[in-house]
């Protein structure tokens, strides 16, 4: 390959690693052309998958400032790069690898930080984005519902108070025509006896 050649292809990997949100390497030896070819189109939109000479994908990923991927530069390396939702990026390799084990997820790395091969893995276990956002919109509404019933009850509890109280005073207060008629009666009666 000529010098421009690489420099394009190092120039091209270092804006995969800095416009991906996470890469994951993995091992393709002995997978058949047919079998990448479903990788990839299993991946979609979201994520890319390409073989890269691992001397051009180190020189690309120390320019990109990820350090640290020397150890896993070795054998055959293919570079997953993840733009859309991590989890479900790194589900589709883990569930491909189960499917074909000569796909060897050999490790990654999520917002520059390197991740082993289990990490990956547990990334893949991870609910999907929507999914999470979906139980925090429910976890949130919940939180207001119960603020709402917080902030209501002094008003539920005083609206309860005062009628009560009114209640007791209503039943406390004399009956003043009971009284009226007492007095007509016995002003009738002192009447009488004059």
């Amino acid at each position: 390959m000529a010098r421009p050649d690489k420099a394009a292809a190092v120039a091209q990997l270092k804006e995969e690693f800095s416009s991906s949100s996470a890469v994951v390497l993995t091992e393709y030896r002995g997978l058949t052309v047919k079998n990448l070819k479903d990788l990839r189109r299993s991946l979609g939109e979201d994520a890319s998958y390409a073989v890269a000479k691992n001397t051009l994908a180190l020189i690309a990923a120390r320019e990109a400032g990820v350090e640290g991927l020397d150890a896993q530069l070795t054998g055959p390396t293919a570079l997953a790069f993840v733009k859309g939702d991590v989890a479900t990026a790194a589900k589709t390799l883990r569930d491909f690898a189960k499917a074909n084990p000569l796909l060897v997820i050999k490790s990654g790395v999520l917002e520059g930080k390197i991740l082993d091969a289990d990490q990956v893995k547990k990334l893949a276990d991870l609910e999907s984005r929507e999914v999470l956002l979906a139980k925090l919109a429910g976890a949130m509404k919940a939180s207001l519902s119960t603020a709402v019933g917080t902030f209501a009850a002094p008003l539920t509890q005083a609206a309860q108070l005062f009628g009560a109280l009114e209640s007791k005073q209503s039943d406390q207060k004399p009956d003043t025509s009971a009284e009226a008629e007492t007095t007509t009666d016995a002003a009738a009666a002192a009447a009488d006896t004059q």
